[in-house]
């Protein structure tokens, strides 16, 4: 990563920044409820970028990342590229808030990042039929590799939220209480304002509102998360107006991949990088750019050499497991 004051001069020098994110869908140009309040953040900064998609690394903890000049912003370094992009001064907007309204930001954004997300993780990967995380995150791989990894994910998913058979219902009612808690506190905070606060966005905005849009156009109708949400008129409103606003790009261009009218971003894949179209690596910095190539090639090994050890790990458990209990635990569906 460079120091504040190279990433702040490339990010000046760079006309059109670049966001590496998901393929769109469920009319979303980001179908992945990380890489969207990203999105959001930077339309709502008025940043000039395009979006390319990749789909190489379908849930690296990496993407979405933000390309300018010779520098990158990890979605996994430095608390995520909203944070990143804050620190170094380069997008903040929270900048013009009056100081009094910092702790009330603070504890919304905590609000935000823990008791919805760990919601929508747990509808995402435990409740529904995980079909959807499949369209996001794995559609793009082999069935065998998809399959276990989607597995993997949710094994891990159930143990950061503290799940097990035992107290399964218990949780469940603990993670539901506090989302629509999240909700309630939420609406009485926009109340009829445009923004949560001081009708300015802030990055609270750009988080909440990734969350609402996934919420209200990805998962199914029968969902207890999005049934919750919809009971807050002036948080669907708000989500709604935003949408409108933020997310002009047809979703036919997106899908497709092509430019879009919207002079803010456009979507193309992520190997038309090197088309010339939107970002040219800089000859000048040949060296630079071969340690960064040196260390995706070792993030590109480290990601296949977890695959591999993924299926590895579920083999052996497949062996050394009664086919019951697997079964009972991922409800894996067998196909012919």
């Amino acid at each position: 990563m460079a120091s504040a004051a190279t990433a702040a001069a490339e990010w000046e020098a760079e006309a059109r920044k670049v966001l590496v994110a998901r393929k769109p869908g469920f009319g979303l140009p980001i179908a992945c409820p990380t890489c969207l309040p990203v999105l959001l953040y930077l339309r709502m900064a008025q940043v000039p970028f395009d979006i390319h998609v990749d789909t190489s690394f379908p849930d690296a903890e990496h993407i979405p990342y933000v390309e300018f000049g010779e520098c990158v912003a990890f979605n996994n370094e430095k608390g995520g590229v909203i944070e990143y992009l804050k620190e170094e001064k380069i997008v903040d907007l929270t900048s013009k808030l009056p100081s009094d309204s910092y702790s009330d930001l603070t504890s919304t954004k905590a609000m935000v990042l823990t008791w919805l997300a760990d919601a929508l993780q747990y509808e995402l990967w435990v409740v529904t039929d995980r079909s959807i995380a499949q369209d996001i995150y794995f559609s793009d791989l082999s069935w065998p590799i998809g399959k276990i990894l989607q597995w993997k994910k949710t094994r891990d998913v159930k143990q950061l939220l503290g799940i097990t058979k035992l107290n399964a219902a218990e949780r469940e009612e603990e993670i539901y209480r506090k989302a629509n808690a999240a909700y309630d506190a939420l609406s009485m905070r926009l109340g009829d304002q445009t923004f949560l606060f001081d009708n300015s966005p802030t990055d609270v905005d750009a988080l909440f509102l990734g969350h609402a849009l996934f919420v209200l156009n990805a998962l199914p109708g029968t969902s207890t998360l999005r049934s919750y949400l919809q009971n807050y008129d002036n948080l669907v409103n708000f989500a709604e107006r935003l949408r409108v606003e933020l997310m002009k790009v047809d979703s036919s261009s997106a899908r497709s991949g092509s430019g879009s009218s919207d002079p803010s971003s456009s979507s193309t894949p992520r190997k038309g990088a090197s088309s010339g179209q939107s970002y040219k690596p800089k000859p000048k910095a040949k060296k630079e750019r071969t340690e960064e190539e040196k260390k995706f090639r070792r993030r590109t090994k480290y990601f296949l050499a977890t695959q591999l050890v993924a299926v590895l790990v579920f083999l052996s458990i497949m062996g050394g497991a009664d086919s019951s209990e697997l079964d009972d635990e991922y409800d894996v569906e067998y196909e012919d």
